[in-house]
């Protein structure tokens, strides 16, 4: 039996969202609208920047909006003559209730975490800051408060030990495209059960707020595993960092020695050559690709090379 096609309106901006975009493209569904944010300056010279989204749906042929506000009443008088059936959200900005609310099927959010657990705006991050060893995309219908609206369905992802932010986002992105497909398909033929999240008193939340500068400070006054963990968590963006000299100095990738240390955690060793490591509470940290304030990002021994320790 063929599946019935949806309409659907997909809204999302960074290159995570484009593989859900895509999958939704390539389905037998039909793409009807795509929302995405308004182009922006970069760079030095400040040109207006396409969000990822954006490219592909011109690429592509589809019909696109970049409205400035979600409110706006020509804007909202646009998205309900696509006449769609179901919108789809991957990575985009909170949505206005007159929006969320508009299709006869609702709105679907890929969330890239286990719900209930890491909601927020930055679950890649968390679940590996925090030494998760498995994590999963989740497909749920929006409601007023983020990320607590009924769940539809989930695939868990187990996490390798040493797997960066970087990694993960790669990986989770195909996973949360190829779910959003099966959740669409389930929506048109009426098989999708919605089930309430568990309350936050029935068990214990782990939250995945937005990251600021001081959650990516290295803390050395703490286990090697978990600055190994930050390390990962954070990287290739916004990247661990700690000071150098008078420098700020981040660390992209790194590796962990468990030992019983008389250092000082935060004061550090170098063989000059390819070594540079940091002491912790219970091991050495060490330093395996990472950028000196006013450089390039690099393997440590490139580094090394050009690098003298401040006396």
């Amino acid at each position: 039996m063929n599946t019935p096609q949806l309409k659907i309106v997909f809204l999302g901006t960074p290159e995570f969202a484009v593989a859900s975009l895509q999958a939704l493209h390539q389905s037998g569904h039909e793409v009807v609208g795509v929302v995405t944010a308004p182009d922006k300056p970069a760079g030095r010279g400040l040109k207006l920047q396409e969000t990822a989204v954006k490219k592909y749906a011109l690429e592509h042929g589809l019909y696109l909006m970049q409205p400035e506000k979600l409110k706006n009443p020509a804007f909202l008088e646009e998205l309900k003559s696509l006449n769609a059936d179901v919108q789809a959200v991957v990575a985009f900005r909170m949505l206005p209730e007159q929006v969320w609310n508009m299709p006869r099927l609702g709105t679907v959010n890929v969330h890239a975490s286990l719900l209930p657990q890491y909601r927020g705006a930055a679950p890649i991050n968390w679940v590996l800051i925090n030494g998760e060893k498995e994590t999963g995309v989740t497909t749920f219908k929006l409601r007023h408060d983020i990320d607590t609206g009924p769940l539809l369905y989930s695939q868990r992802v187990p996490i390798t030990e040493n797997e960066t932010a970087g990694d993960l986002h790669d990986k989770l992105k195909i996973v949360g495209a190829e779910l959003l497909v099966k959740t669409m398909d389930a929506l048109a033929i009426g098989s999708a059960v919605e089930s309430p999240q568990p309350a936050d008193a029935d068990l214990t939340i782990r939250h995945a707020p937005k990251l600021f500068t001081e959650n990516c400070r290295i803390d050395f006054n703490t286990s090697v595993n978990q600055v190994h963990n930050l390390v990962r968590g954070l990287s290739p963006y916004p990247t661990a960092f700690t000071q150098l000299g008078d420098k700020i100095f981040r660390i992209y990738a790194s590796k962990k020695e468990t030992a019983n240390l008389s250092a000082v955690p935060g004061s550090y060793e170098s063989d000059g050559k390819n070594t540079l490591k940091f002491a912790c509470t219970d091991g050495w940290l060490h330093a395996v690709e990472v950028q000196i304030e006013g450089k390039k990002r690099m393997p440590v021994r490139d580094f090394l090379r050009g690098w003298r320790p401040v006396v």
